[in-house]
């Protein structure tokens, strides 16, 4: 009977067993079919953003995404396959959010088989997996009927912009007109035009910034060479980068242009590092390298001194000076959330920017053009002369003297502007008087033509440096698998990228650019060093003062003796250099413990976050499960 008893009990035990592990496989089947998921990161890091739901939700025909890979070969690496997992995870959501018009096919490109014929014929970059493995493909094709876009190689390393790149190539199949954008540089930026007669062994012209190269991507860039007489109806929007003393025609053209609803985006330094960097022959090494534009600056109520440059201990840098030590530099501005205004789109997300030897506006328009300030210092920021910042972190501390106040970088203006020649269209600098004379109707009709203001609302984006376009400041080369790519090293270029789509492009690729990172800055710990550097700073600074009065008063001392005594110390001269040196010791002292407490200020905070993962954690989930425990037996006895 107890046998009998003992055989039920163990054969019920394994029939509910049994039953416990087919619904639990029903339940991974289930689940696994229908595709949920729930994104619980803060920065939404692994859903669609609304940018590519909008698009999506445009798109007017079917378009195919193929994605080439060799998933089935045992010698590509374990996290490339991770990596290819992502990016399917990636598409299926594509698939989802299209209702229908996005189709997700994949490949497997074996050597010999028709997947490699195709993905040779679309242009991937294949690599080798040693000097007998397979050739590695890992690309990405969009097809829309009789039109193409590739992405050859999909870098883990660029993963952030995995999303972006995606909807960027759905969106110019959906739309394969690109807008046009007039360039009007002093600098390079579009290339240096290739020679028509190259000299044997000369190098090659630089080429196009790779800024301008992705804009290239999504828009038609026309270069226009001053002087100009008009900017074309076609033109969709304007970029002016490094604007260097422009004729009053050029002026009155981009003026015009701008009142008549055309986009302006201008971007002005300063110091222009870049431009020591991409001229043969530079100007000056002490000034010549700063741009402006005052003549419609100052029409429209905004100005920059174009001798200032913005030094802000908030936001420092840390760089090799000329004696090969780091120094940390408040004039190389390193810029983060605090900076960016949260409640524009253009800026909401991103995340840092650097921007070297940057100038600053101050803008008191008139009661219809709305200003926007997009990028700011902190309040620990003050304008410096750009002269004065370029001999280093010694003359930055002595003439530093914080404003107290933000220093706006960026700033847009939108709204009825108005023109900068109301006298209408300026007669060209080569006219004579009798010229003037025989054309004084047709100039008098032209100035009655002119706009006086604008016909629409007018937007115009200002930019504080040029530096941050340029590749060193913004990008990074990379080779991976024999194919070159670009890591950003921060977010100058999706600033830039940002602005140009929202005054010519569409507005719904901005969110996608901007989304978050996985990597984050500690921002308690970027607090505690910034606070020490201030410190530092003014500990140095009184150090200075210190030094500079002790030696004046050794050549007051020395200039009351006469010749013969003049290599003999008094005991006065013996009393100041012993004064001198208690005073040196006693700063160094100081420094010493302030170093000392940030010291034990980033280590206590490393400790805290030690024992928050690695004992708080786990005592919390174990006590969890004990109460939980406790719980139940209590219930079962009673």
């Amino acid at each position: 009977m107890k046998k009998s008893n003992k055989l039920a009990r163990l054969s019920g035990g394994l029939a509910g067993l049994g039953v416990v592990v087919c619904i639990a496989v029903a339940v991974n089947v289930i689940l696994g079919n229908l595709n949920l998921r729930k994104d619980l990161t803060e920065e939404k890091l692994y859903e669609l953003s609304e940018g590519t739901r909008e698009i999506l939700t445009r798109l007017e025909r079917p378009v195919t995404l193929k994605l080439f890979f060799n998933g089935a070969s045992p010698e590509v690496p374990v996290q490339l396959k991770q990596f290819a997992q992502r990016v399917e995870d990636l598409l299926v959501e594509y698939e989802m959010a299209a209702d229908g018009n996005i189709i997700i096919e994949k490949y497997d490109p074996e050597p010999d088989s028709d997947a490699e014929e195709w993905a040779q014929q679309y242009g991937l970059k294949g690599q080798s997996l040693g000097l007998m493995g397979p050739v590695l493909y890992l690309g990405l094709v969009a097809s829309a009927g009789d039109t193409e876009a590739t992405l050859p190689v999909l870098d883990p390393r660029t993963e952030n912009l995995l999303e972006y790149n995606i909807t960027r190539m759905i969106s110019r199949l959906a739309n394969p007109t690109k807008p046009i954008i007039g360039v009007i540089s002093d600098l390079p930026v579009l290339g240096a035009p290739r020679p028509p007669y190259p000299m044997p062994n000369q190098p090659a012209p630089a080429p196009a910034w790779f800024a301008f190269q992705e804009l290239k991507q999504d828009f038609e860039l026309r270069e226009l060479k001053p002087p100009l007489e008009d900017i074309g109806e076609d033109v969709h929007a304007l970029i002016v980068v490094h604007p260097k003393e422009l004729e009053d025609g050029t002026l009155y053209a981009i003026d015009q242009f701008v009142l008549r609803g055309g986009s302006l985006m201008v971007f002005l330094d300063p110091l222009c590092v870049t431009e020591t960097e991409t001229r043969p022959t530079p100007q000056m090494q002490f000034g010549g390298f700063s741009s402006q534009l005052d003549t419609l600056l100052n029409a429209w109520g905004v100005s920059f001194d174009s001798g200032k440059v913005v030094a802000d201990l908030g936001a420092v840098s840390r760089l090799r000076n000329a004696d090969n030590r780091v120094e940390d530099s408040p004039v190389w501005l390193s810029l983060r959330r605090a900076n960016f205004n949260a409640e524009d789109v253009l800026t909401s997300n991103i995340e840092s920017i650097m921007m070297p030897y940057a100038g600053a506006f101050e803008v008191e328009a008139e009661d219809s053009v709305e200003v926007t300030s997009l990028v700011a210092s902190s309040d620990r920021s003050a304008l410096m002369d750009a002269m004065t910042v370029q001999f280093g972190g010694e003359s930055i501390r002595r003439g530093f003297k914080s404003g107290m106040k933000p220093l706006d970088l960026v700033v847009r203006l939108h709204g009825k502007l108005a023109t900068a020649f109301p006298d209408g269209k300026p007669s060209a600098p080569e006219d004579d008087g009798e010229e003037k004379e025989d054309t004084a109707g047709d100039e008098e009709q032209t100035a009655e033509e002119g706009l006086k203001e604008s016909v629409d609302k007018s937007t115009v984006v200002l930019f504080g440096d040029v530096d941050m376009l340029y590749d060193r400041f913004c990008v990074e080369a990379m080779n991976f698998f024999g194919f070159t790519a670009h890591q950003p090293m921060n977010d100058n270029l999706s600033l830039l990228l940002n602005g140009v789509e929202q005054i010519a492009g569409s507005t719904s690729l901005v969110s996608i650019r901007t989304r978050g990172k996985t990597e984050r800055p500690f921002e308690v710990v970027l607090a505690l060093q910034h606070e020490a550097q201030e410190k530092y700073m003014e500990e140095e600074t009184r150090l200075q003062q210190r030094l500079e009065e002790a030696q004046r008063k050794l050549n007051d001392l020395q200039a009351q003796k006469d010749d013969k005594q003049r290599y003999i110390l008094s005991p006065r001269q013996q009393q100041e250099i012993d004064n001198f040196q208690e005073e040196v010791l006693s700063t160094k002292r100081q420094l010493k413990l302030v170093r000392r407490k940030l010291r034990r200020d980033i280590e206590l905070l490393g400790m805290k976050l030690k024992v928050i993962n690695i004992i708080l954690m786990p005592a919390l989930v174990s006590i969890a499960g004990v109460g939980f425990g406790v719980y139940r037996s209590r219930r079962t006895k009673g």
